[in-house]
């Protein structure tokens, strides 16, 4: 009777552990396992280049949905990421080709030989303008991708940065010459540590940007001055003043709130601009004044020791 006692015992632990262990099972299978298998097979889409999936989850277990969350996140990311490609690849295709048909155009126009001598001239000029622009689109492409990648050396050195702002402004006198543009200019002889070469690119950008939206024989305001361990450089011109769209998107890649200057410009100028002054550690700014201007500044840490960063230069 002990014995029979001792096998029932036995017994009923027996299919009380396996009870037990399918019960184990199934939770586990349906709050584990489950969403498990779901979240492979969502991974599996995102790999096939499906960037809609998300993922719900009412699991007890904090990880399932901690991970789910970090997955939806990770989605919306690359999301992000596809959108602005396939944004700047068909960006890029526009810009080059309207001046490539432009060319186009004009070279067909100079077959004929019945042209005159005077028409030549313009069709030819037009076609140098166009090859000019194509030519910027791509050096502006290419430095914004090198910074971006953090493929282009950055070799500092101590310069004086007022002449480096008066530089950018006689190689741009074509363009503000022939518009009868005047420059009123308040700049402090300032030694700075920079990468040159880069914040060329920023005078040069602003100063042009600048000349395009001012109207025939205005003046360009310029300022610069060192206060408080930080360098600001200020541009201003009268214009057309910026929308609140145009302002917040300003230093977008391809984005240009004026359309009447479209053909002027690729929208990539002050884009470059923002990223250069980042790389220096900096912040760029465009507001609407008050008194009817329009001014960009910039601001720059100047309290870099150049005998620190530049060595001996």
């Amino acid at each position: 009777a002990q014995r029979v006692g001792i096998f029932t015992v036995l017994a009923g632990i027996s299919v009380l552990s396996l009870l037990l262990g399918t019960a184990i099972t199934v939770i586990l299978s349906g709050n584990i396992v489950r969403p498990v298998n779901a979240l492979s097979t969502a991974m599996q889409r995102v790999a096939n280049g499906d960037y809609d999936v998300k993922l719900e989850t009412k699991s007890n277990f904090e990880i399932i949905r901690r991970v789910y969350s970090d997955f939806n996140h990770m989605v919306d990311e690359l999301n992000a990421v596809e959108t602005l490609r396939n944004d700047f690849v068909s960006n890029v295709s526009h810009e080059f080709k309207t001046p490539l048909s432009s060319v186009e155009g004009y070279a067909m126009l100079l077959q004929d030989e019945s042209l005159s001598a005077e028409a030549r001239s313009e069709y030819t000029e037009r076609i140098v303008v166009s090859t000019r622009r194509l030519s910027t689109l791509v050096s502006n492409i290419l430095m914004i991708t090198k910074i971006e990648n953090q493929t282009m050396p950055f070799t500092l050195s101590s310069y004086r940065v007022d002449e480096q702002v008066r530089q950018s402004i006689l190689l741009l006198e074509n363009k503000w010459s022939e518009k009868n543009i005047g420059f009123e200019m308040d700049m402090d002889s300032i030694e700075f540590c920079a990468v040159e070469g880069l914040l060329s690119n920023v005078w040069s950008n602003l100063i042009d940007n600048a000349i395009k939206f001012s109207p025939e024989g205005e003046i360009i305001y310029i300022s610069l001055k060192e206060k408080d361990d930080m360098l600001s450089f200020k541009i201003a011109n009268r214009g057309e003043p910026m929308s609140g769209e145009t302002l917040k998107r300003i230093f977008e890649k391809f984005y240009q709130g004026d359309t009447s200057h479209k053909r002027e410009g690729n929208g990539l100028g002050l884009a470059l601009v923002k990223k250069i002054v980042r790389v220096h550690g900096g912040s760029v700014s465009a507001v609407n004044t008050e008194d009817g201007l329009i001014e960009f500044t910039v601001n720059l840490p100047a309290k870099r020791s150049c005998e620190r960063c530049c060595g001996s230069n």
